[in-house]
């Protein structure tokens, strides 16, 4: 998860990617998780923000999938070039419905051409559900986010991976919800760089990521500086 990564200080290409599309400004209500703990199941409702990491989430929970959806890249990748395309928004939309390994899957969404990927996924204990139209882009100090945009249903023996991924400054729960306000106050460019395209690609964002966790009715707020 890439909020994760920022607070740990492992910014990466994957945090990066998560930042091209935003300017200066403040950003409320992003990557939604909403995470409720029941004997038997667990689930997760997120924003879009989040539906190429849910995707890859459950690459790590099995050997097999059952992917359905579609995934929008860049240019080709050799992975997906079985599959039927179309363009859109200036993206390749490939249309998937197979029964998948996870380290394909995983390689797919990993590589640095995936845009996005809205998929549904069935596995052993394992259920996502995700919307497979973009959403609009949101303004600034706008709170209408979906937080059901993906939804993770689980068996509960995956918790300690959920509470890995997720829940990693979390203490016990059965209800949680976390929010994220990115506040950026700069844009770095790189140096030496003339071309528009790749200025507007390699541009880091500098500012602060705010955590609201609410865990059972008790907030909890932590703040973190980054670049990415």
């Amino acid at each position: 998860m890439f909020i994760k990564k920022i607070f740990e200080n492992k910014l990466d290409d994957s945090v990066h990617k998560q930042f091209v599309r935003f300017g200066k400004g403040t950003y409320l209500g992003r990557a939604v998780t909403k995470i409720t703990r029941q004997p038997e199941k667990i689930k997760i409702g997120t924003s879009f923000e989040l539906a190429t990491e849910m995707a890859e989430f459950c690459s790590s929970l099995a050997q097999h999938l059952k992917c359905s959806g579609i995934i929008l890249i860049k240019e080709k990748i050799p992975e997906l070039e079985k599959y039927p395309r179309s363009k859109k928004l200036g993206l390749l939309q490939y249309e998937v419905d197979d029964q998948l390994d996870s380290i394909i899957l995983k390689k797919v969404l990993q590589n640095p051409l995936t845009y996005c990927a809205l998929l549904d996924i069935e596995g052993p204990g394992i259920s996502l559900k995700s919307k497979k139209k973009l959403p609009k882009p949101g303004k600034s100090g706008d709170l209408k986010i979906d937080d059901k945009f993906c939804v993770l249903e689980l068996d509960i023996k995956f918790w300690p991976q959920v509470k890995t991924e997720f829940c990693w400054d979390m203490p016990e729960f059965k209800k949680a919800l976390a929010l994220h306000t990115f506040f950026i106050t700069d844009i770095v460019m790189p140096k030496g760089e003339k071309d528009f395209e790749k200025l507007r690609l390699m541009a880091k964002r500098k500012g602060k990521l705010q955590r609201k966790v609410t865990l059972d009715g008790k907030d909890i707020i932590k703040e973190k500086d980054f670049e990415a």
